[in-house]
């Protein structure tokens, strides 16, 4: 069934127990993965418009829901031993699961994308380098980003258990020297919002920003020893990581008036301090990014050649950088809310409820074509999502795992009625 070799990751089978890992190493990766500038920028828009109490709450209740998101998919990941991509094709069939292969890559490859585009324009800017310079530093980064993914879980665990402690650093410095700025503790308290903007919205904001990358975290969790390790590592990873950016955003858009962690430095006169920050913030998360497209992209093509599809997919992001993904950032989280949560959703109905928390193995079965059931419950939970008014990630996981019971149960008395035809 699968033409992985030893170290290849395991793209296209369950990953054994002798190359499962502990604690740390699954939970510094996860925390590196969410240290990323773009989680900031959330937290800046909500910095604008709470007061610092109300920020924290919606910072809390966001990254909680987040982390709990993340923690349940790292649990099947970690028994199943299967990705997100891979667990597809229970939910959606060998053919169908191309679907998700494809939705869970684009999101991947664009957030590789913007990341590149990002790096380049900001280092342009802070360093005063001619212009002329973007492009050909869209094109390092866009590959060089690519290197600790290209090794695979060894590369980007060594990368994190570096640049984590790092970033630590800067972001105390960072919020220290803020509070000193601002005048303490009673200084933050005082500050009033200078913008609207409704609980339930700054949720959203806090819970879709992330949410894709919680749904394919499962490519790391599934490498835990047990499940209380795949669980506390996407606790730590994505209430506690997450939140920090949330909260470290906003802490600058109050103070400065700026949400973006390098502006901040460079206010504060940490020029070079903030050029590290952006570098080792956007590698943590680049090279997670570009995993994850390489682990959809194996799927879809059924190819263990996970190396290959991770130099082609650094090639798509550093073209879609050069052709102005940096200007699409927010258009794109708010499609990235409606249609990757419902995948989750799917996911875990099926494990618990269609499977009864327990998948096969991948080479012992045979799968349809097609998993109608769980490809109408993606397609009502994702519409439902677009439509919704109220926290419209929460809504399509909560709608897409109800469909999906509701439409495993008519199936299967759809089946009885027929059986009893037959007879």
């Amino acid at each position: 069934m699968s033409n992985a070799t030893p170290d290849s990751d395991y793209p296209l089978s369950e990953v054994p127990n002798g190359a499962r890992k502990g604690l740390f190493s699954t939970a510094i990766l996860l925390f590196g993965f969410t240290f990323f500038t773009a989680t900031m920028f959330a937290g800046g828009k909500i910095g604008m418009a709470f007061d610092f109490t109300t920020l924290l709450w919606a910072a809390v209740i966001g990254n909680l829901l987040l982390g709990l998101y993340a923690a349940v998919l790292g649990l099947i990941a970690c028994r199943s031993g299967l990705n997100s991509v891979l667990m597809g094709r229970f939910c959606f069939g060998e053919v169908g699961s191309k679907l998700s292969d494809m939705l869970l890559g684009f999101t991947q490859i664009g957030w590789y994308a913007w990341g590149t585009a990002t790096i380049a324009i900001v280092l342009v800017k802070i360093l005063d380098l001619p212009e002329g310079l973007t492009i050909p530093l869209m094109v390092l980064f866009g590959f060089g980003f690519c290197l600790t993914a290209f090794v695979g879980y060894k590369g980007l665990d060594l990368l994190s258990r570096v640049a984590v402690p790092a970033m630590l650093v800067l972001l105390v410095a960072l919020l220290w020297i803020a509070t000193r700025d601002i005048g303490g503790l009673a200084g933050l308290l005082a500050v009033e919002p200078s913008e609207s903007m409704s609980l339930s919205v700054a949720i959203t904001l806090v819970f879709g920003t992330f949410v894709s990358g919680a749904t394919q975290a499962t490519n790391w969790t599934r490498f835990a020893k047990s499940g209380r390790v795949a669980v506390l590592a996407s606790l730590f990873g994505f209430f506690i990581g997450n939140g920090l950016m949330i909260v470290a955003g906003a802490y600058g858009a109050i103070v400065y008036q700026q949400p973006d962690v390098v502006e901040v430095l460079v206010l504060q006169g940490l020029s070079m301090a903030a050029v590290v920050m952006l570098f080792l913030n956007l590698w943590t998360t680049q090279d997670n990014t570009i995993y994850n497209f390489a682990a959809a992209g194996c799927n879809l093509l059924r190819t263990g050649k996970r190396k290959t599809v991770t130099l082609v997919g650094a090639g798509i992001g550093t073209l879609l950088a050069i052709g102005g993904m940096y200007e699409m950032l927010i258009p794109f989280l708010i499609l990235l809310g409606s249609i990757i949560p419902p995948i989750g959703g799917v996911i875990m109905a099926d494990f618990f409820y269609g499977h009864r928390a327990r998948y096969p193995k991948l080479a012992d079965v045979c799968l349809p074509a097609f998993n109608w059931v769980g490809l109408g419950a993606y397609l009502i939970g994702a519409v439902s999502a677009y439509f919704s008014p109220w926290v419209a990630p929460l809504v399509g996981i909560a709608v897409a795992a109800l469909a999906y019971v509701v439409l495993f149960e008519l199936n299967k008395a759809l089946a009885g009625r027929q059986q009893v035809a037959g007879a």
